[in-house]
């Protein structure tokens, strides 16, 4: 069976059942329909001495292009936990439409360890991503009508730096023309449009801990510059309000289950290649408080959503992760010791890709955290193969578990289950605990080079002179204790999509910095890095089809 007939054969329970389980009331949520809900904010004031559960960071090794089970995996694992007799819940991002309908799919996990209702999930589902894009672009339209009605603020046409966003890879708006024609149509001026999980928005929105911060960081963004070179910011505007009335809804976190009934909060969805890849504050607190073992993901490999998670969500939320999960496959470590073919048992290039997982292991250890590796295990792989990572592992002093979690569900991680509550114990014990990788305090540059040396493994840095020129404005401003968001490819360590493995001897290009004064973060430009994607030659969504009934199929 598919992911999606799977998905459709859920015996689910009604969202009501699930919200009683957790111990929430009537009034604790709005039900959407009869699986989904959505999770009012007064629950967490309600639980605020509730003692915070543990939080189990999912991670992966650098992914092939169809990924590698990371939400899969963190689906198994909450799902093992609850099978097991702990109390756990998932917290995870919201699908964006560009995957699904693209190459990657959707973000709902796979086999018998996924969340459901997935359809509905991985299309609309509540109206989170459509409210978020709604936000973004009335910013962007009372920009242009600000200077259709005499651009009082002076502001300077050629230096906005807020974009339009839409929730679809379409690469033909990459740039773009607006205010052609008449009068009219205001002011013609070149643009462009971003995915809606590359927003600053979304970032705001997953890193908001209430209405009042949510509107308090949305005034704060700097949209552009006077003529004078003086920032400007969205309350410049007067609209932040009008911004955050679009999001009072979509604040509040969605609640789903997995196929074995486990609650799951799925709220937020930034990309990990080009913002900081991780759900929202509010859904992740709000899972602490209601349980006692909380399984989130990053997007992407440990490099990118795991170092954000750990250097710029969990710093700013005050959040305290107990253990790192790092997913590997048989699949993508062959990918990094040169393979092309991915077919078959392949065991030389398999052990030339375990440089890669020897990496992302050492990068999360170096937050002081217990790691644990999960073999993904496909259908395809090979006793040989699954031993050698097993082997490799084991010398290494690393915990390492094989998960069967697409094939049998919970019961496939039962194993990881156990080597993770050694973790937990391992760490509770220790004197050591979760600490971050750079002090905010350091300069941007430093923080940068930090980042590229210890996590990617660069020898140095190599800014170009905008981007430069872009530190040294942004310092000047007063933006010199910010986090950094580091955007770039996905495919490799390094800032070079072709270089495989574990590459050495190289340096990391920062073509430039852009300023993220809401969300509280610089985003650095590492190498070619776009926030529009596109879609591959033959996009899912020529797959994708609903029948008379309304029956969805081609979904994975």
């Amino acid at each position: 069976m598919t992911d999606i007939e799977i998905a459709q054969a859920a015996n689910m329970k009604r969202i009501n059942e699930i919200a009683l389980k957790m111990g929430l009331e009537e009034d604790d949520y709005e039900q959407h329909g009869k699986y989904r809900a959505k999770v009012e904010l007064s629950v967490l004031k309600k639980n605020k001495d509730n003692k915070d559960g543990k939080l189990i960071l999912v991670t992966a090794i650098t992914p092939t292009p169809a990924g590698e089970g990371k939400s899969t995996v963190t689906v198994g694992l909450t799902q093992a936990l609850n099978k097991k007799g702990y109390n756990s819940i998932a917290a995870l991002r919201e699908p964006s439409l560009g995957p699904v309908f693209g190459m990657k799919g959707g973000a709902t996990g796979g086999g018998y360890s996924q969340v459901v209702p997935m359809e509905d999930i991985n299309l609309h589902f509540t109206g989170d991503l459509h409210a978020i894009s709604t936000a973004h672009n009335l910013i962007s339209a009372c920009i242009d009508n600000h200077l259709t009605h005499g651009n009082e603020l002076d502001i300077d046409v050629t230096r906005i730096t807020w974009k339009r966003v839409i929730d679809m890879n379409d690469r033909a708006l990459r740039e773009v023309i607006v205010g052609l024609g008449s009068k009219i149509n205001g002011i013609p001026r070149e643009s462009s449009f971003q995915i809606t999980v590359a927003s600053e928005i979304m970032a705001i929105f997953c890193l908001a801990e209430s209405l009042d911060d949510l509107k308090e960081r949305i005034g704060k963004i700097v949209f552009g510059y006077t003529r004078s070179g003086s920032a400007l910011k969205v309350s410049d505007l007067k609209i932040q309000g009008a911004a955050t009335a679009l999001l009072k809804e979509a604040i509040k976190p969605n609640l789903v289950q997995t196929l074995e009934n486990t609650p799951v909060f799925i709220h937020g969805g930034p990309f990990a290649n080009i913002a900081h890849g991780c759900n929202s504050v509010l859904a992740t607190k709000m899972a602490l408080k209601l349980s006692d073992y909380v399984v989130t993901e990053a997007g992407f490999a440990a490099d990118l959503g795991a170092e954000k998670f750990l250097d710029i969500k969990s710093r700013v939320a005050g959040l305290n992760p107990n253990a790192v999960v790092i997913v590997a496959t048989a699949r993508a470590l062959k990918h990094h010791g040169g393979d092309k073919i991915l077919k078959g048992e392949n065991l030389e290039t398999l052990r030339k890709g375990l440089v890669n997982l020897e990496k992302h292991i050492e990068n999360m250890q170096k937050f002081n955290l217990p790691v644990v590796v999960a073999i993904n295990k496909f259908i395809t792989d090979t006793d040989n193969e699954l031993d050698i990572i097993q082997k490799f592992c084991e010398e290494k002093g690393v915990k390492v578990a094989l998960c069967e979690i697409w094939s049998k569900g919970g019961e496939g991680g039962f194993d990881l289950v156990d080597l993770v509550m050694e973790a937990l114990q391992e760490n509770e014990n220790s004197e050591i605990k979760y600490t971050p990788l750079y002090d905010l305090k350091a300069a941007t540059k430093e923080k940068i080079l930090t980042i590229a040396t210890e996590i990617y493994g660069a020898n140095g840095v190599k800014f170009t002179t905008k981007a430069s020129n872009d530190i040294k404005k942004y310092e000047e401003l007063g933006y010199s204790n910010l986090p950094i968001c580091m955007s770039k490819t996905q495919k490799s360590l390094s800032d070079n999509p072709t270089l495989l493995g574990r590459p050495t001897d190289f340096e990391v290009t920062i073509n430039e910095v852009r300023l993220s004064a809401g969300a509280g973060f610089l985003v650095v430009m590492a190498g070619e890095i776009i926030d529009m994607p596109g879609l591959p030659k033959k996009p899912a969504a020529e797959g994708i089809d609903v029948d008379s009934n309304g029956k969805i199929s081609g979904l994975f």
